[in-house]
């Protein structure tokens, strides 16, 4: 392909990215913004749960439908409405005169970022081959990693500048520009949808399995509830809903094996070892990644009264490296494959093992600087992860199927987010009698248990692929 061909990819590849890091940005740039929530709009524990929660769970919710319906219609049009749904909800969210209008918002935002977010995989797996997908994907854990990891960063840069009655306002609004931006920009630089759009049986496409949204919706939905609402919804009832839903998903795969058209997910995907596998992976990993930053935060505000912004600056180490390194790891995963998973979850748990060890060696309010260096480690070693899982579990995926087998993975992602704070987090508050500093430890040792349980399925990966090559090979 000529120079101008690849000058429009890498457009196209921008463009993309942006809006990628602005849906990431919001998963935790809000955290930052709670208490000066609560003095402005009265807001109770519930209303602060659900403008977090409620994020979260209606992200889940679309990730495979708006990927099924890109790859059926037009991922062009479904990122544009992404984008605008998005923008509106955001400036509802900034605008917003009580908890009600807020939480609202929040839901229709989560919608909106659930929508384009499958729709930028789907791209990459639609406009780059080979060397250069693998790169793509690179990038764009690169900037996954940054958004989710700069976002407390921001958020109390933002609280900091504008003050506790306009702050958090603030928070949402700096994605109004954002959005009005990419619009055009969308339109004028991605790939237009092809001009027919069939199934395997020759017919066209549909857009939607009505049966199979809604059984996927409704056992998404009981999985990540009781994780998000494990706090307000009181007693052990809450916990019925995961064995309710796990039914309810059975009913999923059995109706999307007889489904007699194009099925909602093709599970035939996870036949394939690279896709099931790196689906395990990142579940497992993002249980452990997520709650890095909620216990950490948490220690560092509630336990040592940091402001939002130092707060923000004490886990910038690991922003850093998590995206310089996926960078270098979409470049190496072409060559190395697993091994740089493998390395990368491995590099991620010394990290975290030498962060433990510095919080008990300096205590106090040096803990901000004693972590920097551990962190940025580890750090480090999620760039080596997130993206070249993400690029390996593609990798055997038809580009004509990249939104829905995308929205799979991201889903998978944000229900191990769920699990993950919610253990991390019940681990953390369980252990505050015996001190902050304790409590920080323990819930970094489940955090240490879900990574290294997302470490063996990559050796497990790697052990399989070195039986089944040729002696010669090996």
């Amino acid at each position: 392909m000529g120079a101008s061909g690849f000058d429009s990819r890498r457009h196209a590849l921008a463009v993309c990215l942006v809006a990628a890091f602005m849906s990431g940005l919001d998963v935790s740039i809000v955290n930052v913004a709670l208490p000066s929530i609560r003095e402005g709009l009265g807001a109770t524990e519930d209303g602060l749960q659900w403008t977090l929660s409620g994020y979260a769970l209606t992200f889940g919710l679309l990730l495979i439908p708006a990927g099924r319906l890109g790859d059926a219609r037009s991922r062009r049009a479904i990122f544009m409405f992404g984008v605008a749904l998005f923008t509106l909800a955001s400036a509802a969210c900034g605008f917003a005169g009580n908890m009600p209008l807020l939480i609202t918002a929040r839901l229709v935002q989560g919608m909106a970022a659930g929508m384009l977010n499958p729709q930028v995989s789907g791209l990459i797996q639609q406009m780059f081959q080979g060397y250069e997908r693998a790169r793509a994907f690179g990038v764009l854990g690169a900037t996954i990693g940054l958004s989710t990891t700069a976002g407390p960063l921001i958020g109390g840069a933002l609280v900091s500048a504008f003050g506790p009655d306009y702050g958090w306002r603030w928070v949402f609004l700096v994605n109004l520009p954002i959005g009005i931006a990419l619009l055009p920009l969308a339109y004028r630089v991605l790939p237009a949808p092809r001009p027919t759009a069939v199934s395997r049986d020759g017919r066209r496409r549909e857009s939607m399995d009505p049966v199979g949204v809604l059984l996927l919706g409704v056992g998404i939905a009981g999985l990540l509830l009781p994780f998000i609402q494990r706090h307000q919804w009181e007693g052990g009832t809450k916990w019925l809903l995961i064995p309710a839903a796990f039914t309810v998903l059975a009913g999923f795969v059995a109706w999307e094996r007889v489904h007699p058209r194009e099925p909602l997910v093709n599970l035939f995907l996870f036949r394939k070892r690279s896709y099931s596998l790196g689906s395990a992976i990142a579940l497992f990993y993002f249980a452990g990644f997520t709650g890095i930053f909620f216990t950490f935060t948490l220690y560092l505000q509630s336990g040592l009264h940091y402001s939002p912004l130092m707060a923000g600056l004490s886990i910038t180490p690991f922003a850093l490296g998590s995206a310089s390194a996926s960078v270098v790891g979409g470049r190496l995963v072409s060559r190395a494959g697993r091994r740089v998973v493998a390395v990368g979850l491995t590099t991620v748990i010394v990290g975290l093992c030498a962060t433990m060890a510095a919080t008990a060696l300096v205590p106090g309010q040096g803990v901000g600087l004693a972590t920097a260096l551990p962190l940025l480690a580890a750090g480090v070693g999620s760039g080596l992860v997130i993206s070249p899982n993400q690029a390996i579990a593609l990798s055997e995926v038809l580009p004509e199927g990249g939104g829905s087998a995308a929205g799979v993975l991201q889903t998978g992602q944000r229900l191990g987010s769920a699990i993950g704070i919610a253990a991390a987090g019940s681990t953390f508050f369980g252990s505050l009698a015996d001190g902050w500093p304790t409590a920080f430890r323990h819930g970094l040792l489940v955090v240490l248990l879900f990574v290294a349980i997302a470490l063996a399925a990559a050796v497990y990966d790697l052990i399989r692929t070195y039986r089944s090559a040729p002696r010669d090979q090996r």
